[in-house]
């Protein structure tokens, strides 16, 4: 059970909620996991991140004058300085427009497509193989105790959603993220669809977003949660049950030789503390890269 995890406080802590959990009904027992950072290496840059620009390439291929709006310019440049000054919510509302008007089907095969041929910009491997060995051991191990395994990302519920079977084993409806809002379209032959539009649908699905989304989308509170930074703190307290088996599960990034060495942040708002002060403070568990995972990246 759980190969690559090592000895240790960490592990023996999971083990512990593993076998405890027996006790908790099967309908109960519900496990929810973050994507980037958590189960998929997120620098250089986020996945999705990546895939946007790689649809900025295509779209300036196709219209120069594109490359001329001055959120592209600095992305297209790499001018981090120009990037900042703009500021994350403005440059991700440019990228999204990208997109407007296409049906999920068509936005789907494009992610798809992105995956088939894309490779980690550093280390030059399938994304596929720049997941986490040890999380999807303990996913493959929850599920074996009947735990139904779902995901909350930060990153938009489309782009998860079209990778979460292959990656994870999660199928559509239990991806929770951020999310687009649709127009419905009626073609000429009288046939109903819907088009990407350029709004979200309520605030990133971050913080306190985290578990309003679980509960409103899954409507199943879950008893272990697992995250890496701030914008998973609420979902991880969210998780901790006083009255019976639960586990709030931290990733650290400590690791420069095998991963990154970074301490994790939300993406859309700041804090004070550390979180890895906050694990502490609130009593997670906290599984370091370089001390508890004996091998970090999937082989396949």
């Amino acid at each position: 059970m759980l190969p690559s995890w090592r000895d240790g406080a960490t592990r023996s802590a999971i083990v512990e909620f593993l076998d405890r959990a027996g006790e908790v009904p099967p309908a109960e027992r519900v496990a929810v996991f973050d994507n980037d950072g958590t189960l998929l290496c997120e620098k250089p840059n986020y996945v999705q991140l990546e895939f946007m620009l790689a649809e900025l390439r295509r779209a300036v291929s196709v219209d120069p004058s594109i490359a001329e709006r001055e959120e592209f310019h600095a992305l297209i440049a790499r001018d981090r300085e120009a990037l900042g000054a703009l500021g994350i919510e403005r440059i991700a509302g440019a990228l999204v427009a990208l997109l407007a008007g296409l049906t999920p089907e068509d936005f789907d095969n494009r992610v798809r497509g992105f995956f088939a041929g894309a490779r980690h910009p550093e280390r030059r491997v399938p994304y596929r193989q720049m997941r986490y060995q040890p999380m999807l051991e303990l996913i493959a191990e929850l599920r074996s105790r009947s735990f139904d395994v779902y995901l909350s990302t930060g990153g938009g519920t489309e782009f998860v959603r079209a990778i979460g079977q292959n990656f994870y084993g999660v199928t559509p409806e239990g991806v929770v993220g951020s999310q687009i809002d649709y127009d419905v379209a009626r073609a000429a032959d009288g046939s109903v669809h819907v088009v990407r539009t350029t709004e979200l649908v309520g605030p990133p699905n971050e913080g306190s977003a985290k578990p309003q989304n679980i509960q409103r989308i899954l409507g199943r509170r879950p008893i272990l949660a697992a995250g890496n930074s701030a914008g998973d703190a609420e979902m991880l307290d969210y998780a901790r049950s006083p009255a019976g088996p639960s586990l709030a599960l931290l990733v650290d990034h400590d690791d420069a030789d095998r991963e990154y060495a970074y301490e994790s942040e939300a993406a859309t708002f700041a804090t004070a503390e550390s979180i890895l002060d906050t694990a502490a403070r609130s009593g997670w568990t906290v599984a370091s890269i370089r001390d508890d995972w004996s091998t970090v990246f999937s082989p396949s």
